[in-house]
């Protein structure tokens, strides 16, 4: 049955659990209280999300497979960057199966998502746009035509704003099917005519080196610098270069974050007189 909900968050893990199709993880880098809001909308076929957060964080995602997702900036604001590439609402993400990715935030942002089951798409996009949309080996950043993109944005706004504001709209099957049917339609529009962005060799080495980083990351113990690079085979130099650039801070500091906030999480969730301030901080993430 079609559905919708609408979420304010003051946890980031909360909110990253509660992001459909991904595995998501949230590192805060700005100072002060974080709030979020989640605008999730379940219509036959189609799931689409509307984020809002209010401080500068690192966020990495897993896609799960099965699904076509696409994500984009809803409003203009503070850089959010994918990959170490900026977005801005004239452009698309459309990515790939079964790979992890980083974003990045400067402060305020704004974005959404929308995902079909992958048969779906590549049936829709062959019908209507003569295209394969089958999901990329490697996620692209594409640039629509002005007036699809300028379409899409706008029935995305206004299927968040049903939600808010009447979601009975939603929850009534024809009138879901309806709305999904125009989504829909704007979506592969704004597929079917983009044009792809080259990424640069260095920012797929780049991608790699982060994906084996956070294999690393997740490994049973906390690790230095120098023993990182060993294991994922770069010089503490490539390191720093691509961790600023996916990342925004270099590996030493993103490092402390993600302790410190796994620190957060573990006091919060373990008996005050089991788990002390030093354990919390070098229990690995699971």
């Amino acid at each position: 049955m079609p559905s919708s909900a609408v979420q304010t968050f003051s946890d980031p893990d909360e909110y990253a659990a509660s992001t459909r199709a991904t595995r998501a993880e949230l590192t805060v880098t700005g100072r002060g209280r974080f709030t979020a809001k989640l605008i999730r909308i379940d219509l036959h076929r189609l799931w689409m999300q509307r984020h809002s957060e209010d401080l500068a964080r690192i966020k990495h995602s897993a896609n799960l497979a099965g699904r076509a997702i696409i994500s984009f900036c809803t409003q203009p604001g503070p850089s959010l960057l994918w990959g170490g590439v900026e977005l801005d609402p004239s452009t698309i993400v459309q990515h790939s199966q079964n790979q992890s990715h980083y974003q990045r935030s400067s402060g305020f942002t704004h974005y959404g998502s929308m995902s079909l089951p992958v048969a779906d798409i590549v049936a829709v996009g062959a019908a209507m746009a003569g295209c394969d949309l089958t999901p990329p080996k490697d996620p692209l950043i594409l640039t629509p035509p002005p007036r699809a993109m300028a379409k899409l944005q706008r029935l995305h706004a206004a299927a968040g704003r049903l939600a808010e504001e009447a979601p009975e709209i939603i929850a009534n099957p024809d009138a879901a099917r309806g709305l999904e049917q125009a989504l829909v339609e704007a979506m592969i529009s704004s597929l079917g005519g983009r044009q792809v962005r080259e990424d640069s060799i260095a920012l797929r080495q780049h991608a790699i080196i982060m994906r084996r980083l956070r294999r690393v990351l997740g490994e049973a113990q906390p690790y230095y610098i120098a023993q990182i690079c060993k294991m994922i085979g770069v010089s503490e130099r490539t390191l720093e270069v691509c961790c600023q650039d996916q990342l925004g801070v270099g590996p030493k500091r993103y490092l402390v974050l993600r302790r410190l906030h796994r620190a957060r999480r573990a006091l919060r969730e373990a008996a005050p007189d089991r788990t002390t301030v030093t354990d919390a901080t070098l229990t690995p993430s699971p």
